[in-house]
């Protein structure tokens, strides 16, 4: 090979190592981003079951009010 074709190969590598590695900081941080998401999505899911069972408690009273 000459030294055209390993230039052009050694700045094609470097290329491909920087991809990679802007590769992997980005999948490090939407890892990062969907932990977080199913975190909320869990915290989001308590307080709507929160709501819910006291909803339904208003209602039970409101029913057995409206029977007195």
């Amino acid at each position: 090979m000459d030294n055209v074709t390993l230039d052009s190969l050694e700045h094609r590598i470097d290329e491909l190592i920087r991809t990679v590695e802007r590769l992997r900081t980005e999948n490090a941080a939407l890892r990062e981003g969907h932990a977080g998401l199913i975190a909320e999505r869990a915290r989001l899911i308590e307080k709507t079951e929160l709501a819910r069972t006291r909803v339904e408690a208003m209602i039970t009273r409101l029913k057995a009010m409206e029977h007195e």
